[in-house]
């Protein structure tokens, strides 16, 4: 037996509660992982929640991603001992997720963890930095380069905007922090951000075009802020979008597009192919600093979770919260 969060549905009633479970209770898959740790994501605060329809399926064990130990496979890529990080693939959605002892998983969804990176700092990165990464490396096949100019960061202190910050000033690009908490700003300037830019500025009614400002953007808005980000991009920039916190609509122009030869490069993390993957963690391994992971993460125990899941949704988070869930298996 082992603890795990379940979400339970009778009628319109959702629950949450810390449950003893079974590994026959497991779904089917190649590969028993022992999970050493999870995260709490926005996607998983909706979850909880109910506040957004991300369950597709009742009894659901949330968490969108985990890295822990294999302890059984019959994959042919993976052993017992194997340290693995999964990302996505419907994890806490449609199949049972990262927020329990135990996990069964297709050995095709688990990356290899590289060296140099612990089981706490897979989860500190987490998906929102394998997202944050799949972004910048987006900006970098398009053409961005640190010499184009500044980058825009959107919801800059959340979770992907903070490893994307931290991201893209290790690269040497210039960021411009874009936030709706402005007392952060000490927060991203340690991150590396050079401008601190308060979201209203990307909350007016969108223009076709605004004046030229910045070579690059990442995401994570949708909606307004996009829309407005886009307007603002240089000639030839390119604007990775990887979220829908101001919602799903996008309200501009082919402007942009067509007289400026912008870009908008959709990220999706969740299916993402495995090769593309791989190259994203190989280049976390390099790139993120490791002591700025740590300002930017903080652990979250495990009988909190639930309790905590609604201030997310209030914007009351800043960075990552990691939850230990066996952190002695590393």
């Amino acid at each position: 037996m082992f603890d795990a969060i379940l979400i339970e549905k009778s009628g319109e009633t959702q629950t949450c509660d810390v449950k003893q479970l079974s590994e026959d209770q497991l779904p089917e898959g190649d590969t028993l992982v022992d999970v050493a740790w999870s995260t709490l994501n926005y996607k998983d605060a909706l979850a909880l929640t109910g506040a957004g329809p991300v369950v597709r399926s009742f009894p659901m064990v949330p968490g969108i991603d985990f890295a822990g130990v294999v302890a059984e496979t019959t994959h042919p890529d993976l052993k017992p001992g194997d340290r693995v990080v999964l990302n996505g693939w419907g994890v806490g959605e449609s199949r049972w997720g990262g927020l329990a002892k135990k996990a069964r998983a297709k050995g095709e969804w688990l990356v290899p963890l590289p060296d140099g990176i612990t089981l706490r700092q897979s989860m500190a990165i987490g998906t929102a930095g394998y997202t944050a990464m799949l972004c910048v490396m987006a900006l970098a096949d398009h053409g961005v380069t640190p010499d184009k100019g500044e980058v825009a960061v959107t919801g800059a202190a959340g979770g992907v905007g903070s490893i994307a910050t931290a991201l893209l000033a290790h690269r040497g690009y210039g960021v411009a922090a874009v936030t709706g908490r402005t007392s952060e700003a000490d927060y991203l300037r340690d991150l590396g951000a050079s401008t601190i830019l308060d979201r209203e500025e990307l909350s007016a009614k969108p223009r076709p075009l605004n004046k030229e400002r910045f070579a690059g953007g990442i995401d994570v808005a949708g909606s307004t802020p996009l829309a407005n980000l886009l307007s603002m991009i240089r000639y030839g920039g390119t604007v990775a979008a990887c979220g829908l916190a101001a919602g799903m609509d996008l309200p501009t122009s082919v402007a942009p597009f067509i007289l400026r030869g912008v870009t908008l490069a959709g990220i999706d993390s969740v299916m993402c192919p495995m090769e593309r993957r791989r190259d994203a963690w190989a280049h976390l391994a390099r790139d993120m600093d490791m002591a700025k992971l740590d300002s930017l993460s903080v652990d979250l125990p495990f009988d909190k979770v639930i309790e905590t899941a609604p201030r997310f949704l209030d914007g009351g988070i800043r960075g990552r919260l990691v939850v230990p869930v066996a952190p002695d298996l590393g």
